[in-house]
Formats: C-alpha cells, structure tokens, sequence
C-alpha cells in the first residue's frame, strides 16, 4: 500500500524496491533521516499478511520485532481499503505508544471521499492522529516528517549523520535484481525468486557484479530465463542501469539461475539468504 514508497519519500532517496505487487518488500529496512537537530530511523517492514510457508513466517517475525523497539507506530492504510488485522492494533494499542494512522493514495480519490475515510478511522481509533497524505505525490509527507520529530523522544543519534540505512551494498544490489523481475513477470514467478551476489569486485571507476537468481522449481527456471535467454537479458540491461545509478560507476552484470528446490519451506536457505528468526 506504498510503505516502501513512503519511507523513500521521507528520507529523499530510492532506498526500498517499489512495485505495483503485494509482498514486494521482504526484509526489515531501516531507513536514516537526518535533518537539522533531529535523526529519524524507519523501519521499512514487509506488509501484513497471513503466512502461507515458512518465507512468510519470517516476513512477519520482521514486523513483530519492531514492536519492540519502535518510538512511534506508523500504519499506513489506503484510502480505498481498511485495515483489519485486528490482532496487530490490539498488540500496538497494548504497547501505549504514540500511533499514526496515515490514510494514502488520496490523489487517486476526491475530498469527499478522503474526509469521510478520515472521520470514520478517527471514530474507531481517537486516540490515533490521522492524516491523509500521498506519498507518491510528496503531498503532506513533511507535515508528518514534522509531527514525528514532534513526538519522538530526545535521544542521542544512533547512527553517523552520514548513514542512510544499517543494509549492507550487496543487499541492494540483490534487490535492484529482484525490482525487474518483480516488474517484468507474473504469477508466481516472482514470489518463487530469490536474488544473491555471488561476486562484487572493483576495478577502478569499474564495478563487475556476478548474481545468483534462485528458483524453486525446473520450469521456473526456463521462463525466467526466456527464448534464447532474451528475458533474462532484459532484467539484467534493466538492473545494470539502475545499478550504475546507485554505485556511480560502469558496470558489468552477469545474472546466473539456480534451482534451490523449494527454497521458500528451507530454514537453512532463508538463513543464508538473510532472513532472521527475530
């Protein structure tokens, strides 16, 4: 419902993959602000749902942590939609700490619609501040920025004034990858991938990035790659160039697809792809 895209929006820079489907975000992302006097750390979680297999089971041990650490709690609900995972609000409700509802996608509706969706949830939940942005749009995204530097705790900064987020480089050249394949396939294809850089080396003001794209099944592996291996092809044009965006530099990509039967079920392969039990 645009997490990824809100939490880009607030620090100014592309740091969570943003597709049109649901799940695209996997891991727990924190994301640094910094501004004058103040230093803000989202946590870009995957979306809320009911696990399916084991992948899922970790997606959600990911949203649960950050209740117990978060300062601020931020749902983010779209405008058209409610939102009714009742036993996550019971659990954010219990812990007493400041909530904020933010009603997205408002440029998609009209202001009738957008007032009656405002009220209704400020009905149901009045001690939760509710304010309709759209984070695609930038609209209001510094008024809530504004109100969560408000309510934060004063603290000293957890991280450099320089950091943008405590992930590693390799990890967002995996999701560069795994953004085209998101994109570029249907169905199951793109829940059944998994990306990982095999080699990083640079050479100068040149970067060669060999990645590993792991499928759960055989036939997974002939359409992601295509007729004469012509998709695959165009993932990786797609992803060397949002590449050299991000790293500043030339690159050389070589995308590689590997079966790691039913990766999605295997505690030992989540583990190595970095998926934690907290």
């Amino acid at each position: 419902m645009g997490k990824s895209t809100l939490m880009n929006a607030f620090l100014g820079e592309k740091l969570s993959i943003i597709t049109p489907k649901a799940q695209t975000t996997r891991h727990r992302i924190l994301g640094i602000a910094n501004g004058e006097g103040y230093q803000v750390v989202f946590s870009d979680t995957p979306g809320v749902l009911d696990p399916g297999y084991k992948l899922q089971e970790y997606m959600m041990r990911a949203v649960k942590s950050t209740l117990l650490d978060a300062d601020v709690f931020i749902i983010l609900s779209d405008v058209n939609e409610d939102f009714d995972h009742q036993e996550l609000i019971d659990q954010i409700n219990k812990t007493g700490l400041p909530v904020m509802l933010l009603i997205n996608k408002i440029d998609l509706s009209d202001l009738d619609k957008v007032l009656s969706k405002t009220e209704q949830w400020k009905n149901r939940f009045p001690n939760w501040l509710v304010l309709p942005i759209s984070a695609l749009q930038n609209f209001n995204i510094d008024q809530v920025l504004n109100k969560i530097v408000e309510i934060l705790p004063a603290s000293e900064p957890f991280f450099p004034k320089d950091d943008l987020t405590d992930r590693p480089q390799r990890f967002f050249i995996a999701e560069i990858v795994r953004e085209k394949i998101l994109l570029n396939y249907q169905k199951e294809i793109p829940y059944s991938v998994e990306v990982g850089v095999d080699s990083y080396k640079e050479d100068g003001e040149i970067v060669r990035i060999r990645c590993i794209i792991h499928v759960s099944r055989d036939s997974q592996k002939g359409i992601l790659i295509g007729h004469k291996g012509s998709m695959l092809k165009k993932i990786g044009t797609e992803a060397r160039m949002d590449m050299e965006k991000f790293l500043g530099k030339k690159t050389f990509l070589e995308l590689h697809v590997k079966v790691s039967k039913n990766w999605r079920e295997s505690d030992t392969l989540l583990k190595r792809f970095g998926y934690s039990d907290v």
